[in-house]
């Protein structure tokens, strides 16, 4: 039951718990209890609204940042992972497979603040060698949704 009710939260994090219950053929009080466990367990860590920033007045700058690492002995990648994890510009912190090891998403004021975070914070940390930044310039889709609002589907053409 727990996956189900995840993946109606996680395709409308606004869903009701009545609304989930009517879904599943549960009682409300069920799926309320146990969604307030997952919680308590740490399986939901929070709830995200996917904004369209083209549509509001944000003028911050995101960031992809590619980060090679030298394993630590005991720690493998964890240890930077973490270190990197704390500063408030970083969104998003993941282990990849590929040229990199981490890939970083942060967001700043401008491409100088996404610039001097890179020069001064992230690539003095013990144990980075490099980083390869890639600004986003346009964002189409995210967590499943289109951001220009066409949601229509286009079957894809399949040439022999």
């Amino acid at each position: 039951m727990n996956e189900k009710i995840l993946n109606l939260l996680n395709g409308n994090a606004r869903i009701s718990s009545s609304e989930i219950a009517a879904r599943l053929e549960k009682s409300q009080q069920e799926i309320e209890s146990a969604i307030s466990k997952m919680e308590d367990d740490g399986i939901i860590r929070g709830y995200k609204v996917i904004l369209n920033e083209d549509a509001t007045n944000d003028s911050s700058v995101r960031a992809l940042i590619e980060v090679r690492v030298t394993p630590e002995r005991d720690g493998g990648f964890n240890n930077v992972a973490k270190r990197i994890c704390r500063f408030p510009e970083v969104t998003d912190v993941y282990l990849v497979s590929g040229d990199y090891d981490l890939r970083v998403e942060v967001k700043g004021e401008s491409l100088q603040d996404v610039a001097a975070f890179v020069h001064s914070k992230l690539a003095t940390i013990n144990g980075v060698i490099s980083t390869a930044t890639m600004f986003l310039l346009k964002k189409y889709k995210e967590a499943g949704k289109i951001m220009d609002g066409e949601d229509s589907y286009e079957r894809l053409k399949i040439v022999p």
